[in-house]
């Protein structure tokens, strides 16, 4: 699925102005549906639609893995017995259709959602803050052995990641979210104009990677942007315990980091970071 496409446009400059094109990033709609079996069974299985969420194209089936966990739907890759992606004539746009094993107990009230979900936003038309409080609740407060090494790692890591993103190479409108180990080193990277997006991206295919659960209990989760509220509430339900942003956190996220055990850094560019705590 194309994430690039041509925009025509009119480059002004001090010295004039001239017509050209550039690469933009892709942002198209895709709705994401959830076909469930009632327990005891119905006659036919209850369809819940999630919702449309505005997405950079490619990793769907991850995107909504992803989502579905962050939200405490599944706990598990085994939760969901199959995904059907379908898309549209334009090629961007879609339909992810998600089953979930007969055993998953969904409350159907909870995932309701209205409207469309923006990039900006992936908690829209609802709130979610009693998830993000059954993620943390009775997890110990994490502690960070800052040391010259420790330092040296997170020093690296916003060049590494940044040198992980294709497409906002090429077009400068991508957020990117990373998985490292405690040496520095890339484990995974995802992409996308939502900056929660890339997170959902990234957790859903180590879920269906089949690794440890939670998932990046033993990794370092690296934003490119700012950390709000919801990006700690994802962090916490795949059980990272250090979280590194290139830009600020918002008070909101400080707290919520602060009750879930994630030691906070922000800021972390030029060769220095903030810890929040």
């Amino acid at each position: 699925m194309p994430r690039v496409s041509i925009a025509p446009l009119v480059r002004v400059a001090p010295d004039g102005s001239r017509t050209d094109q550039d690469l933009v990033a892709v942002e198209a709609p895709l709705a994401i549906e959830v076909l469930h079996q009632s327990n005891p069974p119905a006659p036919e299985p209850h369809l819940l639609q999630l919702g449309v969420f505005m997405r950079t194209p490619g990793d769907d089936p991850a995107l909504g893995m992803g989502l579905l966990f962050a939200e405490g739907v599944i706990r598990r890759a085994a939760d969901v017995l199959g995904m059907e992606l379908t898309m549209d004539a334009d090629e961007v746009s879609g339909t992810l259709r998600v089953t979930l094993a007969p055993d998953v107990n969904v409350d159907t009230a909870a995932l309701a959602r209205s409207g469309v979900a923006n990039t900006a936003c992936g908690l829209c038309g609802r709130l979610s803050t009693t998830t993000h409080d059954a993620a943390t609740r009775s997890r110990p407060i994490a502690t960070f052995p800052l040391s010259d090494t420790t330092s040296g790692v997170i020093f690296q890591l916003p060049d590494r990641l940044r040198e992980a993103q294709a497409v906002f190479a090429k077009t400068g409108g991508l957020h990117a979210a990373g998985f490292f180990d405690q040496t520095g080193r890339l484990i995974d990277s995802a992409e996308d104009v939502g900056r929660h997006n890339a997170v959902d991206k990234l957790v859903g295919r180590a879920l269906m990677a089949g690794g440890p659960h939670p998932p990046a209990h033993d990794r370092i989760l690296v934003v490119s942007g700012r950390v709000a509220y919801e990006i700690i509430q994802k962090a916490a339900m795949a059980g990272v315990r250090t979280l590194v942003a290139v830009g600020a956190p918002t008070s909101l996220a400080v707290q919520a980091a602060r009750e879930a055990g994630i030691t906070l850094i922000g800021f972390a560019k030029d060769k220095s970071f903030n810890i929040y705590g």
